[in-house]
């Protein structure tokens, strides 16, 4: 094992599956051997049996189709304004000036303070909780993307307009395919993000979702359907990770080599 030496791809994998197997034996050590109470930490059976009743009687497949269109819905209209506003900003700097301080400072509130204000203006339906993940996705990725498309390498740049690439040009065929393997890393990770942002927007004043099982569980101190729950979300939070990975692969393949 050497410093950033690969790994091979079966290699990753074993020692990938092999954390969730060390991870599942502790903590059924720690349950089935009664070192904690099951009031504060169900056992990893007792939580299977509890997930299968929230699937089979009491409808928790809805719940989790309802959270996923409500990050997907929000993540995608964040992404819809952040990509072309973060390759203006990276590209014209008085564009940057312009809208930098601002987006630096809106980064830095946390979405879940303005779920008062939210609920207020839009109710508590759909679009209070798609404005949370709007908002906790929105201003980071804008500076991310500046970012990227501020770093383009400059000889890439002399070389396009010595070759007669007009602006707008060199936007569209030097700026954007140049930063587009980090922005769709960028947006994998942001995607990340919004999960958390979601169920904190569920917690309150919502009929449907994850979040919303979780708190009814927490009322009834059921810490079965509770870490039910918390893993629903990490499944769907990894196989959306390993697809984006996925289509990243294919679209820049080149992107990939020494990782």
């Amino acid at each position: 094992m050497k410093p950033l030496t690969p790994v091979s791809p079966g290699t990753r994998i074993a020692l990938g599956i092999s954390f969730f197997v060390l991870f599942v034996a502790v903590w059924s050590a720690v349950t089935f051997g009664g070192l904690v109470q099951k009031t504060f930490l169900a056992d990893p059976w007792t939580m299977l049996r509890s997930g299968w009743t929230l699937l089979a009687e009491q409808g928790f497949a809805y719940d989790i189709g309802m959270t996923v269109w409500r990050v997907l819905g929000g993540f995608v209209i964040a992404a819809a304004i952040a990509v072309p506003l973060g390759v203006a900003m990276g590209a014209y700097k008085p564009i940057e000036a312009f809208f930098e301080p601002f987006v630096s400072f809106s980064r830095y509130l946390p979405a879940s303070a303005f779920i008062p204000l939210l609920i207020l203006w839009a109710g508590i339906g759909e679009a209070q909780k798609l404005a949370v993940i709007f908002l906790g996705s929105f201003f980071s990725l804008v500076l991310m993307i500046s970012v990227t498309v501020g770093n383009t390498r400059r000889d890439l740049v002399e070389a396009a307009y010595t070759l007669g690439v007009g602006d707008a040009s060199l936007i569209r065929r030097v700026l954007v395919p140049g930063a587009a393997p980090e922005i769709a890393e960028q947006l994998r990770m942001v995607l990340g993000w919004a999960w958390t942002y979601v169920i904190v927007a569920e917690l309150i004043g919502a009929s449907s979702g994850i979040g919303h099982m979780i708190t009814d569980s927490q009322a009834l101190l059921a810490t079965d359907q509770i870490i039910f729950g918390i893993i629903v979300i990490g499944v769907i939070g990894l196989a959306s990770d390993l697809f984006f990975k996925w289509v990243n692969r294919r679209l820049y393949p080149w992107a990939q080599l020494g990782r």
